[in-house]
């Protein structure tokens, strides 16, 4: 019976029993950091779907094409040996295109969740050139000039909040709602007057105003054989997308200036074409208005470290445990993991109420002080129990660190391990493994 009690003992004193139980612990933490991790998933979606109904009643994001000539014609096809008139659009663009927009920039607010909304004046102005549907190989007879029209597309038609004024050659015209081709999927059209009569170099000019209401971004479409676009906004964290990034840009903390210029030759459709061969969305660009912090991404990112946290942190305490004479039940250090993972259910929940970075100081602070308390009533000494502190708040300090270098965050984070598996390396040189722990016998 002594036998069987001596050899549990062994066992239960033995650093490799211990370091296993550790290790087992670790591995079984996992299930609350995918816990974590899916209720942060969780509550991104959420915000998201939020973002999505305030969208749909505001305005989504919105994309601006056009204006574009559409003329009807026709031709004739064979269709299972039958000679058939097939209806079809040929597409003619701007030979310069002009646009002018300003962003007001709102916040909306649905319970604790926000989404960025604007209001978009934008001025358009350019010109055409007739038709010439020589290089096409149409037969002017089968051209309709009487239905030609222009289309102008815009993706989301809830969002236009302005009746809109179609000037054609100093006439206004009306406008009408419908794309009325394939092309362009949303949007208005304008029916004007075109004639086969009218020469070649002739010009139409052409000017329109509308305000569009949106959501996250707004985006262009360069049909002109040079298309400048020029971008004004009170907001002040902008991110340039699409095809093409600005050729010049100021961001300062009153808001943003861009400016693009589009040549026919930096896209991959021509000025005019018949049927439905190319497509437009490629060559789309413009910007989005980020919110500045997404505590979501960041809260995602730091969980990402927890199971680094909790090894180095059981490393400590086993190193202590090592070294000096105190015992450590499997218990404790269960207690300081579960520790360790609340920090990041009270950061999600603290930074979807205030500022990302106070909600990191207020939850890594509540953890730092609940496990060096803790770690008093293990130890009963101020020199250890300081050292945890000091480890702890470490720590911490190194994870926001990385959290805020986005780019370096591999670099300083591997750093930083290699000198805390240095710093473990230099303090366990003398521990000898292979002694059993007991209350009057250090291991060292």
């Amino acid at each position: 019976m002594k036998n069987n009690q001596s050899i549990w003992t062994k066992m239960a004193n033995s650093a490799t029993v211990k370091a296993i139980i550790i290790g087992v612990l670790i591995l079984l933490m996992f299930i609350p950091i995918n816990m974590i991790r899916s209720l942060i998933y969780e509550r991104e979606h959420s915000s998201k779907s939020v973002g999505h109904e305030i969208s749909s009643k505001w305005g989504n994001q919105q994309t601006l094409t056009g204006p574009v000539i559409v003329v009807p014609f026709k031709y004739n096809r064979m269709d299972n040996h039958v000679l058939k008139e097939v209806n079809d659009l040929a597409y003619f663009l701007p030979e310069d295109l002009d646009i002018e927009t300003r962003l007001d920039p709102e916040i909306l607010y649905r319970s604790i969740y926000k989404m960025v909304v604007y209001q978009s004046d934008i001025k358009v102005n350019g010109s055409f050139t007739q038709p010439d549907f020589n290089d096409l190989g149409i037969t002017p007879t089968s051209i309709d000039w009487e239905n030609a029209f222009i289309s102008i597309g815009i993706s989301d038609m809830r969002g236009i909040r302005s009746s809109i004024i179609f000037d054609w050659n100093g006439t206004g015209r009306e406008v009408n709602p419908g794309s009325s081709n394939h092309l362009i999927k949303s949007g208005v059209n304008v029916k004007i007057p075109l004639s086969s009569s009218a020469p070649k170099d002739t010009k139409y000019t052409f000017k329109f105003d509308i305000v569009l209401n949106g959501s996250q971004g707004i985006f262009f479409t360069p049909v002109g054989k040079t298309t400048h676009l020029s971008m004004t906004s009170k907001w002040n964290s902008p991110k340039f997308d699409g095809a093409f990034i600005p050729e010049k840009r100021t961001i300062a903390p009153q808001g943003f200036t861009a400016e693009w210029n589009v040549y026919n030759y930096n896209r991959n459709f021509p000025q005019m074409w018949a049927g439905n061969e190319y497509d437009l969305d490629a060559s789309e660009f413009g910007a989005y208005l980020l919110i500045p912090v997404d505590h979501y991404q960041k809260s995602e990112r730091s969980v990402k470290y927890a199971i680094m946290f909790i090894a180095l942190t059981f490393l400590v305490f086993f190193l202590v445990e090592l070294i000096s004479r105190k015992r450590i039940h499997p218990l404790q250090y269960l207690l300081v993991s579960i520790g360790l993972i609340l920090f990041y259910s009270l950061l999600l929940a603290l930074s979807e109420h205030m500022n990302f970075n106070l909600a990191y100081l207020l939850s890594a602070l509540s953890i730092i002080l609940l496990i060096t308390g803790y770690s008093w009533s293990i130890f009963r000494t101020k020199k250890q129990t300081a050292l945890m502190g000091i480890f702890l708040t470490a720590l911490y300090i190194f994870l926001y660190t990385i959290l805020q270098l986005e780019d370096l965050a591999l670099l300083i984070g591997s750093v930083g391990l290699f000198i805390a598996l240095a710093v473990v390396m230099y303090i366990s040189r003398k521990i000898d493994w292979y002694r059993n722990q007991s209350e009057d016998e250090p291991i060292s």
